[in-house]
Parts: C-alpha cells; structure tokens; sequence
C-alpha cells in the first residue's frame, strides 16, 4: 500500500473536515448523561459520510446521482435541524421543571438520522472536492481514500467526545451547548445555502 497515498488522503480528509470536529463536540455535549448518546452520534457520523463518499465515487465513475445545483440546497438540512434545536432549547428553557420531568422518558441527545442529516449536508462542498481526485487515482487508489477516510471518521468521533469531555470545555458546552449547536447548524445551513447561490442569493 503506497504510504503516499495514505498521506495524501489523511491530508484531504483532515483539510475538508476540521468543522465537523465543533459540530461532533457540540453534539456530545448535547448527548452527556444520555445512555446509547455517543453510539447513536458515532453511527450517525458514519451514516452521513458514507452517503458524501458514496455520492463522490459514484460521480467519478460518471453517475451523476445528485445535481450539482442541487448541493446548494443541502443547507436547508442543517438550517431545519438548527431551528428545531433552538426551538426545543427555547420549549426547554421556558418549560423548566415540567421539561425535565418528562425527559426519562425518551432518549435524549441527537439521534443518528440527525447527525447524518448535519454531516452530509455540510459535507456537500466536500464532494466537489473528492470527484476529481477519486477519479484520477483509479479504482485501487479510491479504496485508500475510502478505507482511510473511513478510519479517520472514528478518529475524528474520538477527537469531538474528547473535546465534549474535557473539564474546562464540557463546563462551557454544557452551559451555552443548547445555544452554540443551533447557532452552529443554522449558520453552516445558511453558508451552504448563500455560498452556493440557492434561491438566487
């Protein structure tokens, strides 16, 4: 296996990512104290970048199974998922006692579709990024670049829980985590909507 290759796809991986770092510490945060949280993230992770890897791989070999204008539109995931974060947080924040309450009942943290919504959504930049080079290193370099990528998914899970749980930071998440993630996702949802020019902005 050609160490160059390795290289070069940790490299790509890293540069086209450094973001879903915060949005994974973010959702950690948001998860603390909720069993099953950090496997439903992990998987959810997952979900999302096989979906951008399976689009990337099938535009290079020259399937074009998502429209370029329609990458643009990828905000409004990110965008819904963030009102309805700060929508929750405000029901929370105003329902207090009676929130809490009622909060056993029900898994807490995001769930996986959610977190895969957030991650293909802001990965839309990163298939662009990945057709080209996919398409040029052939079909035994495109397995490095999957198999590497796919391993420093895990990576990157391990970086944002570590981040989540670290005192200092797990102190600030948990005290502005329900204002930082909707803010978060809304803003990545309204870049990916102004950047690519959706609805004629």
């Amino acid at each position: 296996m050609d160490l160059g290759i390795i290289g070069q796809a940790a490299g790509l991986f890293a540069v086209t990512n450094i973001d879903d770092i915060l949005l994974l510490a973010l959702f950690f945060a948001q998860g603390a104290d909720h069993p099953g949280s950090t496997r439903r993230i992990v998987l959810g992770q997952y979900l999302g970048f096989a979906a951008i890897l399976a689009v990337a791989v099938a535009a290079a070999f020259g399937a074009t199974c998502l429209p370029e204008s329609a990458i643009p539109y990828l905000g409004l995931l990110p965008l819904a998922l963030g009102l309805k974060s700060a929508w929750q947080a405000w029901k929370d924040h105003r329902g207090g006692d009676e929130a809490e309450g009622e909060e056993p009942a029900k898994e807490g943290g995001p769930g996986p579709l959610e977190v895969a919504a957030v991650t293909f959504a802001n990965g839309g930049d990163n298939i662009g990024v990945y057709v080209p080079v996919f398409a040029t290193s052939g079909i035994g370099g495109m397995t490095v670049y999957a198999v590497v990528f796919l391993v420093l998914v895990a990576v990157w899970c391990f970086a944002g829980k570590f981040f989540a749980t670290r005192p200092v930071i797990a102190k600030a998440l948990a005290r502005w985590g329900h204002i930082l993630l909707p803010l978060a996702l809304i803003t990545i949802g309204l870049l990916i909507l102004i950047e690519g020019g959706a609805f004629g902005l």
